[in-house]
């Protein structure tokens, strides 16, 4: 068993699909859809266990080889400067060969491997795929056939993800606050709607200081990310009194 103690301790690599369309039917002949384009993505993701960062993803056409998984994570470690100690991954075709575990030995890397099988044996990335496709295909978003197009939605929801999501894992801090040490937002003064409130007083937890005077009226905001409705961007605005900027 493995215990990330810090950033880029370890990382999980995975594997999924992304249906294009209406998605898959069902999964037996006659009546499934290859997995392949342009019935589906195939989509690798790398996660950093210790904050939650996504740190690369790639897209393919049909079922990537070792090599080409093997060529994303150099992408990615030469993309932040730096590579795990450890590698979590599953026991597809893809990690379990001599080329990969090569490939493992010739960057210092540990690989890792969940139980076959068993649920949870690598919960951190199987979490972030769900979240992934929660939003691509929950939300009524239409999958784009280009690839170009796909890759854009992608990058959105990664930077969406990664730098406004708050996790409860995390203690409510967004894995880029984790990740790059920054003092998270939800630490911040605050604003206290309650005339009565004692400023000095404990709040619910995490505990900030009051921000201003007390007695507040915000203003909720929805925006969108890249004005795309399904990455909303929920603000707060003080509506009268001081003219302070957004939260």
């Amino acid at each position: 068993m493995v215990t990330a103690k810090r950033i880029n301790h370890v990382w999980h690599v995975d594997l999924t699909v992304v249906p294009i369309g209406n998605g898959f039917w069902v999964p037996w002949l006659p009546f499934s859809l290859p997995q392949y384009w342009p019935f589906c993505w195939w989509v690798a993701v790398v996660v950093d266990h210790f904050s939650r960062r996504a740190m690369g993803v790639g897209t393919f056409s049909q079922e990537p080889t070792s090599a080409a998984v093997r060529a994303l994570l150099g992408r990615t470690i030469q993309a932040v400067g730096v590579k795990p100690k450890y590698l979590i991954c599953d026991s597809g075709p893809q990690f379990d060969n001599d080329g990969f575990c090569d490939w493992c030995d010739d960057k210092n890397i540990q690989p890792r491997y969940g139980a076959v099988g068993q649920h949870g044996s690598i919960a951190v990335v199987e979490r972030f795929i769900l979240t992934l496709k929660t939003y691509l295909l929950g939300w009524s978003t239409i999958v784009p056939w280009r690839r170009q197009e796909f890759r854009r939605e992608l990058a959105s929801f990664l930077d969406w993800y990664n730098e406004h999501r708050p996790h409860t894992t995390l203690k409510s801090c967004t894995p880029n606050e984790v990740y790059y040490r920054c003092f998270p937002a939800h630490r911040k003064p605050r604003w206290e709607p309650r005339s009565r409130w004692p400023r000095g007083a404990p709040c619910a937890r995490p505990w900030a200081l009051c921000r201003g005077r007390v007695g507040a009226q915000p203003d909720l905001q929805v925006e969108f990310h890249e004005e795309r409705k399904h990455l909303p961007l929920v603000k707060l605005r003080r509506v009268i009194g001081d003219n302070y900027p957004s939260l």
